[in-house]
């Protein structure tokens, strides 16, 4: 029978006034009965945060399988100090944006909307033409529908960066992590 904040009905079912004693103790103590130990949770500190560069070429991959994992990067879900109330992720760049694909009649059938404000001013624009005039909104839009829709959400969406071709100007942050991966292992 083991001890578990129910002083009231385990304190009857113990015999002697020894026993209730050192049961009372035990709950004050936060410990169960019978010697097992009580775990805590762990909750991560923004001191505890590490973030890193992540590298992503979406040359070939499909877009929503690409935005998911983006996703998961981002809010950190692939680290064991994840907690949903912080941002624990990482920064993400995605090389070869012009370069993702998509199944089916996605291309042709897939539209993208916005309103300038104005009366009658809906606009929109197949993925077919958003491809080939801003690739990154593209990327920037599956991935933004996969995160918190709150300022946490946003403050995820500001690590990502998505560019259209093989080159970005993250270069030194990412060869920076490298060398200081390799400090810390010898």
């Amino acid at each position: 029978m083991a001890f578990r904040r129910q002083h009231l009905d385990v304190e009857y079912l113990l015999e002697s006034a020894g026993q209730r004693l050192l049961a009372r103790t035990l709950l004050t103590i936060g410990l169960e009965w019978f010697g097992e130990s009580q775990m805590k949770t762990y909750s991560a500190k923004s001191s505890d945060i590490d973030r890193r560069w992540v590298l992503i070429d979406a040359s070939g991959k499909t877009l929503g399988r690409l935005a998911s994992e983006i996703a998961i990067v981002l809010k950190g879900k692939h680290k064991p100090i994840y907690s949903p109330h912080l941002d624990t992720g990482d920064f993400v760049v995605v090389i070869n944006a012009e370069k993702v694909r998509v199944t089916g009649k996605k291309m042709e059938q897939k539209v993208y909307y916005r309103h300038t404000q104005y009366p009658g001013g809906l606009r929109s624009v197949t993925l077919k033409r958003q491809l080939a005039t801003h690739p990154s909104r593209v990327i920037e839009h599956a991935v933004k529908g996969m995160l918190p829709h709150n300022r946490l959400g946003a403050a995820m969406l500001r690590k990502l960066k998505v560019y259209q071709g093989p080159t970005h100007p993250h270069e030194a942050q990412i060869r920076g992590q490298a060398k200081k991966e390799e400090q810390q292992q010898p």
